[in-house]
């Protein structure tokens, strides 16, 4: 019978009690999540390593004072979600999707990897997620927020709405608004 895995919020408080094993499983339970989470509102990959790891700092300064009111993926969501406002104030510009990341890469094509599909549809594929991505940085920065908040932290609406400080009302319609502007992009590529 396998051990059953500490809860987040567990893990949260043994960290704070000076168990840095318990920070290092939380860490690897979502830095991806939350990585993606940022990129995917910032287009960009050094700048979501950089806002990810501001993030972390916060979880790991904010210990002390952890509170497991609720879920720690909507504590730290919330910290991500100051993180971004805060460069979205320091930085008015956003970044074009087509533009080339460090690396060369463009961000529709790290969508997909290569799974063996014939060069016509796996660029039927890229073709798609760029149009998803250019109606996602379309989206207005609530929306697109509110819609990265549930794909990619698989947050509830009320979690949502804690963490960008809204009604629930409010995440809700602007989920929906979200959903229904990318759909209407997709069907228009398909």
């Amino acid at each position: 019978m396998q051990a059953e895995m500490p809860d987040d919020q567990a893990l949260m408080l043994a960290y704070a009690s000076g168990q840095v094993a318990a920070f290092e499983q939380l860490y690897q339970r979502h830095s991806q999540r939350m990585w993606r989470y940022f990129f995917r509102n910032t287009g960009n990959a050094a700048l979501a390593d950089d806002l990810a790891q501001e993030t972390w700092f916060a979880v790991v300064d904010g210990a002390a004072r952890y509170q497991p009111q609720a879920q720690f993926t909507t504590w730290a969501f919330t910290l991500a979600h100051h993180k971004l406002v805060d460069h979205w104030r320091r930085h008015k510009a956003h970044r074009s999707l087509d533009e080339e990341d460090s690396e060369g890469m463009r961000l529709a094509e790290t969508l997909f990897a290569n799974s063996g599909f014939d060069p016509e549809r796996l660029q039927g594929r890229k073709d798609l997620a760029r149009a998803l991505l250019d109606a996602l940085a379309q989206l207005p920065p609530e929306q697109r927020e509110t819609f990265l908040l549930q794909a990619e932290a698989d947050m509830s609406l009320a979690e949502i709405a804690a963490a960008t400080q809204v009604t629930q009302e409010t995440a809700k319609s602007r989920l929906r608004y979200a959903r229904a502007k990318l759909r209407q992009a997709i069907e228009v590529t398909a």
